[in-house]
């Protein structure tokens, strides 16, 4: 009797996803399966047309050779053209092809893959990436499924041999005189295969499952830095190792400080008088507030550096300063006599030359009137 189109078994479009495919599979898995049909052959054989059907669709190698040739594409029978077993060719020519195109007997029967690594994105505020902390996260990824210990086989059951690679887990491809190694489209490279698949992961060997894990944030980290979690990515299938977790750093903007490697910089405001006269000022730090002595005639713009108060970096060093730049306010919502005496010192400047009290005017005025002179000289 001939095989039904592996399309139609599923009821899923040719064009039809991954994600899909899947779902269909997942739906009919659960209606035919043998747990639920309590011993009906025509449910086993439709679960067993499922299986069939969502090994070849779901493997993009496989459902390529089935789209381009149909049942004779990932037919372990074929022959010479199909995708037959090993033999005396390939003894031959093995050792030639196996090294030009990644295959080869001398590599053996093919491994579970090791899991993906996963990266997470974590923000931090400043204050917690300099000082360090214990955050918890939540990742959604694959685990290994408790039920089967990741193995896919129903518990009590285990993975045979693939009957079309005999275990190798590669098969010959061969066309004319020429034969190529190339993985093999039942097992997918693993060697065996699952007749009786565990009911909670169906045969994969993983479940989603979102885990709660607790990371130590290194005191100094910055935007960029990652922290490697071994072993903490997706887990590998059929027992493979699972891969690793990379959580990655991003520092939110500070509305005071802004980090540039080891140092801080902040700008710091002072009153016009300050400026002049000079004085004390408060100023913050990560630490606290300490005091910033300004000199008298501190022009706007000026820079303070402050010693060791900046940041210890993650991988070691000196700890960083924290400059402050010291930016002078023009006085608001004065009142009239604060007006009229701001008045009465700028009269009080008349009789003296410009560059005594305003050197920075002076020179730049200077410097409009050369340009002028320059143009019309």
């Amino acid at each position: 009797m001939s095989k039904r189109d592996y399309y139609e078994v599923l009821g899923v479009q040719k064009g039809a996803d991954d994600k899909e495919i899947k779902k269909a599979y997942k739906r009919l898995a659960m209606k035919y399966h043998p747990d639920r049909t309590q011993g009906d052959k025509a449910m086993e054989e439709k679960f067993k047309e499922v299986q069939e059907a969502y090994e070849i669709l779901s493997d993009d190698q496989k459902r390529a050779a089935y789209d381009n040739y149909g049942h004779a594409g990932v037919d372990p029978n074929r022959g010479a053209g199909g995708f037959g077993g090993g033999g005396d060719f390939n003894d031959i020519f093995g050792d030639v092809f196996g090294d030009i195109f990644g295959g080869g007997r001398r590599g053996g029967q093919s491994r579970a893959q090791r899991g993906s690594d996963l990266r997470y994105n974590l923000e931090l505020n400043l204050e917690d990436a300099v000082r360090g902390k214990s955050v918890e996260i939540k990742v959604p990824t694959w685990v290994s499924c408790d039920v089967c210990d990741g193995s896919g086989a129903k518990k009590g059951t285990q993975a045979k041999s693939c009957p079309t690679c005999h275990g190798a887990g590669q098969v010959t491809m061969r066309q004319g005189f020429f034969a190529v190694q190339q993985t093999c489209p039942t097992c997918s490279g693993r060697g065996k295969i699952i007749p009786d698949p565990c009911t909670k992961c169906h045969g994969d060997g993983r479940v989603e499952k979102t885990k709660t894990l607790s990371v130590k944030i290194p005191a100094g980290v910055d935007t960029g830095d990652r922290i490697r979690l071994a072993g903490e990515g997706e887990a590998g299938q059929f027992g493979a190792p699972a891969g690793d977790l990379y959580v990655q750093v991003h520092v939110k903007d500070h509305p005071i400080f802004v980090r540039d490697g080891n140092n801080l910089y902040c700008d710091v405001p002072i009153s016009f008088s300050t400026a002049a006269l000079g004085g004390e000022i408060d100023v913050p730090t990560l630490d606290g507030r300490v005091k910033l002595k300004i000199p008298s005639e501190t022009q706007t713009d000026k820079m303070f550096r402050l010693r060791g108060k900046g940041v210890q970096s993650v991988r070691g060093g000196g700890v960083g300063d924290l400059v402050c730049k010291v930016v002078v306010e023009t006085p608001i919502n004065l009142s009239d006599k604060q007006k009229d005496l701001l008045r009465q010192l700028d009269e009080s400047w008349a009789g003296d030359s410009e560059a005594k009290h305003r050197p920075k005017s002076k020179g730049f005025f200077d410097g409009v009137k050369k340009f002028f002179d320059d143009l019309t000289g």
